[in-house]
């Protein structure tokens, strides 16, 4: 009589083809997101500049000029706040000066 099922090779080959696949495929994750955190970060950036450029436009502000409250930029802010924290967990800063670039203290570069 025959028995059906697996030997304890076997199971061990196939637990080993699984840890080597979970080995090459999570650095892949681990970069894909960080990049995704990344390119998030710089388009909030991007959407902050303009609307501080078009606020103070309206507002007849020139370079170096505060704007006070900040969240007046929430108007100009299509599905943001200006309150949002960088997805990659930096804060952003120069947010309520004209003309100076908004950054962030984890994805930083020129918009």
């Amino acid at each position: 009589m025959r028995r059906r099922g697996f030997t304890l090779v076997e199971i061990m080959i196939v637990v080993a083809i699984i840890g080597l696949l979970a080995t090459i495929a999570l650095p892949n994750f681990i970069r894909a997101r960080s990049t995704a955190q990344r390119n998030t970060c710089w388009n909030w950036i991007r959407h902050t500049e303009s609307a501080k450029a078009q606020y103070a436009l309206e507002a007849k502000l020139t370079t170096g000029d505060t704007i006070s409250p900040v969240t007046v930029l929430n108007d100009y802010l299509t599905g943001a706040t200006v309150d949002d924290t960088c997805p990659g967990g930096g804060t952003y800063g120069n947010i309520n000066t004209v003309g100076s670039p908004v950054t962030c203290t984890i994805h930083d570069r020129p918009v």
